[in-house]
């Protein structure tokens, strides 16, 4: 689930934006004054969206784009004049006086495209590192010696092993040493 979290330099401004985005079903994970309290909470949380306006009492929108951890999105609400300054591409914004309507579908966007994102990152297979490379090499090995394979019949193999079993190959590669053991 995509964290929001909400900063605007009024307490009472922060608290009616939550309230505005829990009544239409979502989650809010903190309400904010300052920039550095945004950003501390950005970094106990994996990704989300933070919800800001254009200055807040320790910085501007764009620092604190700046300093938020990757994985984190930007809703910037401001005046017309405010955003056609705003060139940055990597910013959502939402004019004000704000239309609910239009609040709520922009937020509703951006999290489903946080979640089609994180997806699409988790399908992709992660870097091995040395240590893992050789087990599976080693894996490999005792494939090769004991059952006559190629490298790449053994490779294949731990693949296959790995999707049947729903285990990654490093864990296969595991399993096929403790059995030749």
């Amino acid at each position: 689930m995509t964290s929001i979290i909400v900063a605007f330099p009024k307490l009472e401004d922060a608290k009616n934006m939550k309230n505005l985005l829990v009544r239409n079903g979502f989650s809010v994970a903190a309400v904010c004054t300052t920039g550095s309290q945004a950003i501390g909470h950005a970094d106990h949380l994996n990704s989300g969206i933070v919800i800001c306006s254009y200055k807040l009492s320790d910085m501007i929108y764009s620092q604190l784009h700046e300093y938020l951890p990757p994985g984190f999105e930007m809703l910037l609400m401001a005046s017309p004049h405010i955003l056609a300054g705003c060139r940055n591409n990597d910013i959502v914004c939402l004019e004000m006086p704000l239309k609910i309507y239009d609040m709520v579908n922009t937020v509703d966007m951006m999290i489903q495209a946080s979640e089609r994102r994180r997806k699409h990152q988790k399908s992709r297979p992660k870097e091995r590192d040395e240590k893992e490379e050789a087990l599976i090499g080693e894996a490999k090995q005792v494939l090769m010696h004991r059952n006559n394979m190629t490298e790449e019949e053994a490779h294949r193999y731990i693949q296959k092993c790995s999707m049947d079993s729903s285990t990654n190959m490093t864990e296969t590669a595991q399993m096929i040493l403790f059995m030749n053991e």
